[in-house]
């Protein structure tokens, strides 16, 4: 069976590269990849019929004429951000100064059929940690919120919040504290196996989630890593696609490590002076923080007001990957009430 035939084409070389990159990474040997840069080469292959699953192609190198050839899909890379579909079948816009992550998740969405790649096998379960440099940025939204949206996706999704004093509960349908001392006791030796000792006490709403406890973790005698323990045993298991770890503002050994297990890392921002000035702080002791597997998201955001992100009043240390819009009444919301909202929809898809 001939493999699925993938043509780049860009006149921008450097842009060209990462793209080139991500799909190897991926697919290395499972398709035909082809890279042109020619504007030439590119005129003159064309003059002859052409057969392709996936067309990648910039603006100023597409021509009407291609849609007379057997390309089953046909991606045009615009400098302007317009998410639509163009008057040409089968040709989808996609801003091209965007995340290369962001761009072949969307690529692959809409063409996994045609590349065979959705029986490749399971992917292996992720750990994702949502965290901030400061409190009441809406962290703990957001993580509930990609939590029903990945769930909507059919993935299934373990919900744990780390907070020294947890006070989700709002937030849920069934906001009750765990009551069990027997839990309280096994979450007070940390062993090991602790997840499947504790397991049992999961709820489920949209996704599954561990439910909040009665008091805060000093008053129980509970030790911060007992989250970490349970969020890594959980992964081993393979029950779930996803585990988010929705950890508090504190910056210490066991942030550290949780950030070092991850397999992604949300660092949720709002665009005031106060937060920005704390991301720079948080930014400048964590290693390794321009590694993809980073994401900062500017939560909150409103178009209204002050946005520090893009003022020259402050050098940033870290680049905006998305922009949450502020979500009306979202204190009447319960976080499975999130997976509506757009916003939260595509971030989830840039994790899935």
């Amino acid at each position: 069976m001939a493999r699925p035939r993938i043509i780049i084409a860009d006149t921008d070389v450097n842009y060209i590269l990462s793209l080139q990159l991500k799909f190897v990474e991926e697919f290395f040997e499972k398709i035909d990849l082809e890279i042109i840069t020619d504007r030439n080469y590119f005129e003159n292959m064309f003059e002859s019929p052409q057969r392709a699953e996936v067309l990648i192609v910039s603006e100023d190198l597409y021509d009407l004429s291609i849609q007379k050839h057997n390309i089953g899909n046909v991606f045009l890379m615009t400098e302007k951000n317009e998410e639509e579909q163009t008057a040409d079948l089968n040709v989808t816009r996609i801003f091209k100064y965007t995340s290369i992550k962001e761009i072949f998740n969307e690529i692959l969405g809409k063409t996994s059929d045609s590349l065979n790649v959705k029986n490749s096998g399971k992917k292996d379960p992720q750990i994702v940690v949502v965290t901030s440099a400061s409190g009441g940025v809406g962290k703990t939204t957001l993580a509930m919120g990609i939590s029903a949206c990945l769930s909507q996706n059919y993935k299934k999704v373990l919900y744990v919040n780390c907070s020294r004093l947890q006070s989700f509960g709002h937030l849920l349908k069934n906001s009750s504290p765990v009551s069990d001392s027997e839990i309280y006791s096994k979450l007070s030796r940390n062993n090991k196996g602790l997840y499947h000792e504790v397991k049992h006490m999961i709820r489920q709403e949209l996704f599954s989630y561990l439910p909040p406890l009665k008091a805060s973790l000093v008053s129980l005698g509970v030790p911060m890593e007992v989250f970490l323990n349970i969020a890594q045993e959980a992964k081993k298991s393979r029950e779930f696609d996803f585990i988010i770890m929705d950890t508090d503002a504190y910056f210490d050994e066991n942030k550290a490590e949780q950030l070092t297990i991850a397999d992604n890392v949300i660092i949720v921002t709002r665009q005031t002076k106060a937060s920005v000035f704390s991301t720079n702080i948080l930014v400048k002791n964590v290693n390794g923080i321009s590694n993809e597997k980073y994401l900062f998201l500017c939560n909150d955001f409103n178009s209204n007001k002050d946005n520090i992100l893009i003022s020259s009043e402050m050098e940033l240390k870290f680049t905006i990957n998305e922009y949450i819009e502020h979500i009306e009444n979202y204190d009447a919301m319960l976080g499975v009430d999130f997976a509506e909202q757009t916003s939260m929809k595509k971030l989830a898809y840039l994790l899935d």
